[in-house]
C-alpha cells in the first residue's frame, strides 16, 4: 500500500486523494473532447463545478446514511468530517445525475443527450478512482478461505477487519470492469444510437457489475435479504434505468410515427 503521498507543513496528502484528482481531470478532459462542437461545449466548465459539488455531497451522504449509519448514528459529530475519509462512488454517481437533471432543466438542454456525452468520461474516472482504493486499503474483499488473494498490511482498514487473511480483489476487479465498460461505451458511441441509450447502457453495465462484485466485498454490512447497501442501490438505479428506457422508447416511437404521418 502507498497510503500517504507527501507531508507538507505537518499536513499529509493521501495518495488516494491525488489519484482521485487525476481521475477527475482525465474524465473532464474526455468529456471536453466529446462535447466539442456541440451546444454543450460552452456549458461544460460551469457544469463540472456543480457536478463535483453534487458528487461530493452525494458520496458523503451515501457513505454516512446508507453504508455506515450504525456507526455515524453513534458518532454524529463525525458526519461532516469528510477529510477523515469515507465517500461512496454510488452516491457520487447519484449526486452527479441529480445535478445534471437540474442543470439541463435550468438551461433548457436535453438531459439524456448531455448524459450520453458524459457517460464514457464518468466510467473512465471511476476506473481510475477505484484503482486508487488499492493504495489506501480501505475498499476490500471478503476472505477467500484459501491461500490465495490480496493480503493487506498493518495500518490499513482491511487489516483491521481481517488481519493477514487473503481477501478477494474486489476493488481491482471493479476497476478493470470499469475500463472494459469504458471501451464498450466508446465503441457504442461511434454508432448512431437513439438519444439516451449510451447513458442507460453505462448505468446498466456499471450497476449490474457492482451488484455482482458486492458478493465478494468484505467492507459492506448486509441488510434485507442479506444484500448490501451497494446491491440495494444498484437494484433501484437499474429499475430507474429500465423505466427511463421504456419512456424513451415510447417517446421515440411516437416521434417516428408522427414524422411518418407528416
Amino acid at each position: 500500500m502507498f497510503k500517504d503521498f507527501i507531508t507538507i507543513f505537518g499536513y499529509t496528502i493521501q495518495t488516494h486523494g491525488v489519484v482521485s484528482v487525476i481521475a477527475i481531470l482525465l474524465g473532464y478532459g474526455v468529456a471536453k473532447v466529446r462535447v466539442k462542437g456541440t451546444v454543450y461545449e460552452k456549458h461544460m466548465d460551469n457544469f463540472i463545478f456543480y457536478a463535483i459539488i453534487g458528487a461530493i455531497i452525494g458520496a458523503r451522504f451515501w457513505h454516512v446514511f446508507i453504508f455506515q449509519w450504525p456507526y455515524f448514528s453513534q458518532n454524529p459529530g463525525e458526519i461532516l468530517m469528510i477529510w477523515k475519509g469515507g465517500i461512496s462512488i454510488l452516491g457520487a454517481i447519484v449526486g452527479g445525475i441529480i445535478v445534471l437533471f437540474f442543470y439541463t432543466r435550468k438551461h433548457k438542454l436535453s438531459f439524456f443527450e448531455m448524459a450520453d456525452y458524459l457517460a464514457p468520461a464518468l466510467i473512465l474516472g471511476q476506473g481510475i478512482g477505484r484503482a486508487a482504493e488499492l493504495l489506501a486499503g480501505d475498499v476490500f474483499g471478503s476472505p477467500t478461505g484459501g491461500n490465495f488473494g490480496m493480503v493487506y498490511p498493518e495500518g490499513t482498514v482491511a487489516y483491521s477487519y481481517y488481519g493477514s487473511q487473503p481477501l478477494w480483489p474486489a476493488d481491482i476487479w471493479e476497476s478493470q470492469g470499469n475500463f472494459v465498460i469504458y471501451a464498450i461505451l466508446v465503441i457504442l458511441g461511434a454508432k448512431m444510437l437513439p438519444k439516451g441509450w449510451l447513458f442507460l447502457s453505462y448505468i446498466a453495465m456499471y450497476f449490474a457489475q457492482r451488484f455482482i462484485l458486492e458478493f465478494f466485498r468484505g467492507d459492506s454490512p448486509n441488510y434485507l435479504f442479506n444484500l448490501t447497501a451497494g446491491q440495494w442501490t444498484s437494484i433501484w438505479v437499474i429499475i430507474a434505468a429500465i423505466i427511463s428506457g421504456i419512456i424513451l422508447f415510447v417517446r421515440q416511437n411516437k416521434h417516428r410515427v408522427k414524422d411518418a404521418k407528416s
